[in-house]
């Protein structure tokens, strides 16, 4: 049992090792993490206590450049983990801490769903002229295109990111793409409230943003809204 539960913890430390030796082989600057985690109904508490203290944690470890804890508004047992670190170097000692393990082994517990981590580049990073207060709502989309559209995705996505941040209300608009699947993207944006949220929606260059990639869709527009923890 205790290889098997070893085995288990390894796992996610060979897939980002896997996933930097990729980056790395690519390009040397700072790397960024979207991590997806859903606990039991009845365990968001121990939930939301976890993600505190390896918040905590992983906020004082070399290299780290962000690390910021959401939760989903309509369901508050699933969070997102979003994160940046100098290097692959530095997220792959990140990534075997002594902090990191005991979270995950900590999270299998009340976990409904497997610790699902991923690695990015980014392709357009955008802050906006607001600064983020209590009531700050962010989005966090998955973009999901068949290969044959990745170019024009990332085209739309940049442009999307200059037009975004000019929004009233915009605080900011970041578009990664993932190391490992180069026709998925992360987009995560902040929003001062949620009429901000609606009106940027309603936008013409948000319309024919959508319209743009809806040919290249490879599954639905997966936009989930959150409010942050830490």
């Amino acid at each position: 049992m205790q290889d098997i539960s070893r085995c288990l913890l390894i796992a996610p430390i060979l897939a980002v090792t896997l996933a930097l030796a990729h980056f790395a082989h690519a390009q040397s600057s700072a790397i960024y993490v979207t991590t997806y985690v859903e606990v039991m109904a009845n365990a968001i508490a121990p939930g939301v206590s976890l993600l505190e203290a390896y918040s905590d944690a992983s906020r004082k470890q070399d290299g780290n450049l962000r690390f910021n804890v959401l939760q989903e508004i309509g369901r508050p047992n699933r969070f997102a983990i979003i994160e940046a670190w100098r290097d692959p170097g530095a997220l792959d000692a990140h990534a075997k801490a002594a902090s990191t393990l005991d979270f995950r082994n900590n999270l299998t517990a009340i976990e409904t769903a497997p610790y699902d981590d991923r690695i990015n580049s980014a392709l357009a990073t955008k802050k906006g002229k607001n600064a983020a207060e209590p009531g700050t709502i962010y989005v966090v989309t998955h973009v999901d295109v068949l290969p044959a559209g990745k170019d024009d995705c990332i085209a739309a996505l940049k442009a999307m990111a200059i037009a975004s941040v000019d929004d009233s209300g915009n605080i900011s608009y970041d578009a990664f793409d993932q190391v490992n699947r180069g026709n998925h993207f992360t987009v995560i944006e902040g929003w001062a409230n949620k009429s901000a949220l609606e009106a940027h929606a309603a936008a013409a260059h948000t319309r024919d943003f959508r319209k743009k990639i809806m040919p290249f869709i490879g599954a639905p527009y997966d936009d989930r809204l959150y409010k942050a923890l830490y």
